[in-house]
């Protein structure tokens, strides 16, 4: 990527906060990296499809303003949000991201798993149709932009089995990707540069976002 390309970065917080750690630092990173980079402040406490929408107009916004290419990094439900705006259908032109890097995310809202991210998002009571439309696994194409993925096995909060399902996705629809699980680490580390392993992941995803095209 380059000046002219910017990543929306997408804090996690079960779609009920923002986690501040996942946010400025993470934008301050990037343009460390010479990419352009903002923190999107998507809605929480709130129902499908609205964080949808709020990453599809700041994805369009974002081009508006004269980015090249658009990407989205997100962290546990932010890295929902960001796999959704990159996978879901019915994007207008303009709308879908060029890449998307998603940080230890929650991918299934059919899993039991997390269930705090699926209810703030979908409801508690919401039927098997609308949890699958909402699982990032079940809805990666061949289109899909190129993807970065990455989890730790210690995840408790999340499990990795997210990732893994993701992965799974991916390879099978043909979509270029990077999967990548570290063995310690707990939920929400955001950079990890006290955890040991973890705190690869940041080069990985400056290298790969150097070669990603």
């Amino acid at each position: 990527m380059s000046p002219r390309d910017h990543v929306l970065v997408l804090p996690g917080g079960a779609y009920a906060e923002r986690a501040e750690h996942e946010g400025a630092p993470v934008a301050e990173w990037l343009r460390g990296l010479g990419v352009g980079a903002s923190v999107l402040d998507y809605p929480v406490l709130t129902r499908h499809p609205e964080p949808l929408r709020s990453v599809r107009a700041a994805v369009a916004a974002a081009r508006a303003d004269g980015a090249e290419r658009v990407g989205v990094l997100g962290f546990s439900a932010g890295a929902h949000a960001a796999g959704m705006a990159a996978y879901a259908p019915g994007a207008a032109a303009g709308e879908r991201p060029d890449l998307a890097l998603l940080c230890y995310p929650v991918v299934s809202m059919q899993l039991a798993t997390h269930a705090g991210s699926r209810e703030n998002l979908i409801g508690p009571v919401a039927d098997d149709a609308l949890r699958a439309s909402t699982s990032l696994d079940r809805l990666v194409t061949a289109d899909a932009p190129p993807t970065f993925v990455w989890h730790t096995a210690a995840d408790e909060a999340v499990p990795v089995e997210h990732a893994y399902l993701l992965g799974q996705a991916l390879a099978a629809a043909g979509v270029p990707h990077e999967l990548h699980v570290f063995p310690d680490g707990l939920h929400g580390i955001g950079l990890a540069a006290d955890e040991p392993g973890a705190d690869a992941w940041t080069s990985l995803a400056g290298a790969w976002l150097s070669r990603v095209r």
